[in-house]
């Protein structure tokens, strides 16, 4: 666990009330955990996550930080879903380290594994890129930066069958992330005359699986007009050469946000130029702006992509002023004030953290606009609106942002 800046612990709150104190409660310093993918089958949206935490908190302390004294930051690696240990462990951690609110875990299944223990804890947790539709309102410690699977997967259903295809085969491992998001699909898909024919309950494969020449060659054999493959990055590589290798159409195969990466031409995850030419993908979150991006570069000039790191650092920015709201930094004071700065309730529109805590300082009621594009947490504790972007690859199998769609995150 590496620690950034070092400062005392939360302490708890005597009265979270609903906020209102304006800033000027002198709280004890804010104390706030990760637990991203640093190993494991997500490992490459670790940095770009990472990132959005330690800008938000760069900023934060650059402007004086909060209670007088700097944010601390604690990073710890989530792992996957195969290796629950791990996440476990960081966990465990953290809630021994103090920390009020932690970011994180990027895959919902992992997120299953450690939320009971952490909001039972009275933390605050934040997923920036958890989407299992089943997380909506699991608890009301627990709330995510990312929409539920209903609008990707709406979006996604969509674009497949706005590209002509009504037979779609969808690949799909046995993984909450996986069945929830195929799910949705499936149900856009037949809603709009189509048929699912290879990839609905009972067709996943196996998150272990390393041999895929049969799963492709069913899928193929279900004759399908496209193919999306809902997996993580371990496994994808491997089914696209095993899709190219059974001779199927790459522009018609679709990816979403688990194993949307810039495979590239090169490495272990490269494939020959060409490969995944005009094939396309679904990633949720409103396509950063150069600015932001250049922002991100100054915290991790090795970024290569800034998938979900948008929504990690709007994450670490509600925290924060949720805490600056409340007068103080414990989970119950934080968890009393999120919907409230995220403009649940209406109030005055705030970008970052200084013209956002300059307002609530002053007593005012704020609505945070995030970088990520979310609109205010609802009931559910679920962004109420949220954009996906939608990608389309090039010839040297790296994707370009094409265009992006706003859709609402229904509740109950």
């Amino acid at each position: 666990m590496v620690a950034l800046t070092l400062t005392a612990c939360s302490s708890g709150s005597e009265d979270p009330g609903d906020g209102g104190t304006g800033g000027e409660a002198s709280g004890e310093p804010l104390k706030v955990g990760t637990i991203l993918p640093v190993t494991g089958s997500l490992a490459q949206l670790g940095p770009p996550e990472i990132a959005g935490v330690d800008l938000a908190v760069k900023e934060i302390n650059d402007a004086g930080g909060l209670f007088g004294a700097d944010v601390e930051v604690l990073h710890t690696d989530s792992s996957d879903a195969q290796n629950a240990s791990v996440a476990t462990a960081s966990a465990q951690e953290l809630i021994s380290a103090g920390v009020s609110a932690i970011i994180g875990a990027a895959s919902s299944s992992v997120t299953k594994n450690i939320v009971d223990d952490i909001t039972g804890a009275g933390i605050v947790q934040v997923s920036p890129a958890n989407t299992a539709t089943d997380l909506s309102g699991y608890s009301d410690f627990y709330f995510r930066t990312a929409p539920p699977d209903t609008v990707q997967g709406d979006v996604l259903g969509n674009l497949i069958v706005s590209d002509g295809a009504s037979n779609v085969g969808i690949l799909v491992f046995n993984d909450s992330y996986g069945t929830s998001l195929r799910d949705v699909v499936e149900g856009v898909v037949a809603e709009a005359g189509g048929t699912v024919v290879y990839g609905t309950a009972g067709q996943e494969f196996d998150p272990a699986e390393t041999n895929f020449a049969t799963i492709v060659a069913d899928a193929i054999a279900a004759g399908p007009d496209a193919i999306a493959i809902l997996a993580f990055t371990d496994q994808t590589p491997a089914i696209v050469r095993e899709l190219v290798a059974q001779g199927w159409d790459m522009s018609k195969t679709y990816f979403v946000d688990g194993n949307l990466q810039n495979f590239g031409v090169e490495g272990d995850v490269g494939f020959p130029a060409g490969t995944l030419e005009n094939a396309q993908g679904t990633l949720p979150g409103a396509y950063p702006s150069e600015e932001f991006q250049g922002r991100m570069l100054e915290v991790d000039p090795e970024l290569k992509d800034y998938s979900y790191g948008p929504e990690a650092y709007d994450a670490t920015m509600l925290v924060a002023l949720a805490a600056l709201k409340g007068g103080a930094s414990d989970g119950e004071t934080i968890q009393a004030n999120m919907a409230a700065v995220s403009g649940a309730d209406g109030g005055e529109e705030c970008t970052g953290w200084e013209e956002c805590s300059a307002l609530v300082e002053d007593g005012q009621d704020i609505a945070y606009q995030a970088v990520s594009g979310v609109g205010p947490f609802n009931d559910a504790n679920d962004p109420s609106s949220a954009f996906i972007g939608i990608y389309q690859f090039g010839p040297e199998n790296e994707y370009t942002f094409n265009r992006s769609e706003e859709g609402e995150v229904p509740q109950g």
